[in-house]
């Protein structure tokens, strides 16, 4: 498998931004399966992409908005999933900036290794594109978190993701192993946790959910497990409400929201 050729312009901000972003170390990377898998994690703001593109083992692609890859699209996806959030009072500035990152978005995600996930019938590429890449021998990796908070450590999971098992399955007749990782910009490591295989004899609707509550249980636990840190979290909220991986704090959120 060759590697996917680059734009200079892309290198030169790839190695600008291995330079100045955290040096990540690997953490249980020696017991990862000898085939393609699924990497999911949190996705830590552009800390997880990042890690994703620099640091994890070679040949992994990774699951991209595919608005940040089109010139009209990068704006308004930009601003409404980025810094909508933002006190009222700045808003507008950060609507200048999602037009401003526009050329910058698009070089780097049309560059890196990337598969561009859409939300309509074009989803359906996705799909395909990543079934090409795992049967190349190559990993795909997912942040499938959305708005709602699970916890201190990560925001909920949607679950259409796994759905890439099912149709691998009928592609290759091989069941895809999906793993938990846990990605701590502070302690600087990335944590791989123990694969979860898909069943392709259960019904899609109950692997949905099995893999889905695995996948945020472990990667919750390996970040309690670690030493006290702040977390990244999904949402771009101001830092000094950014949270602690403390257990107690952890395990009262998910039981208050159960």
């Amino acid at each position: 498998m060759q590697d996917k050729k680059t734009t200079w312009i892309y290198r030169l901000i790839r190695w600008l931004v291995w330079l100045f972003s955290p040096k990540m170390k690997l953490e249980g990377a020696e017991d990862l399966p000898r085939e393609p898998v699924v990497f999911v994690g949190n996705h830590c703001q552009m800390y997880g992409p990042i890690a994703a593109e620099i640091y994890f083992p070679k040949f992994s692609y990774i699951w991209c908005a595919g608005q940040m890859m089109h010139w009209k699209e990068v704006h308004g996806y930009a601003y409404e999933d980025f810094w909508s959030f933002k006190p009222k009072a700045v808003r507008w500035l950060f609507k200048i900036v999602s037009y401003l990152i526009t050329p910058l978005s698009v070089c780097l995600f049309n560059n890196a290794r990337t598969i561009p996930v859409y939300r309509d019938t074009r989803i359906i590429t996705t799909f395909r594109e990543s079934i090409a890449r795992l049967q190349e021998g190559a990993n795909v990796v997912i942040f499938p978190e959305h708005n709602q908070k699970r916890n201190n450590v990560i925001y909920d999971f949607e679950d259409k993701f796994i759905d890439l098992a099912r149709f691998y399955y009928r592609k290759s007749g091989k069941e895809l192993c999906f793993v938990p990782t846990y990605i701590a910009p502070k302690l600087k490591t990335v944590t791989f946790g123990e694969p979860i295989r898909f069943r392709a004899d259960a019904p899609i609707e109950e692997e949905r959910q099995r893999i889905r509550e695995y996948l945020m249980r472990q990667i919750t636990e390996k970040a309690v497990s670690l030493p006290l840190h702040t977390v990244i979290p999904y949402r771009n909220i101001r830092k000094r409400d950014y949270p602690q991986n403390h257990p107690l704090e952890v395990y009262a959120h998910e039981e208050t929201d159960s």
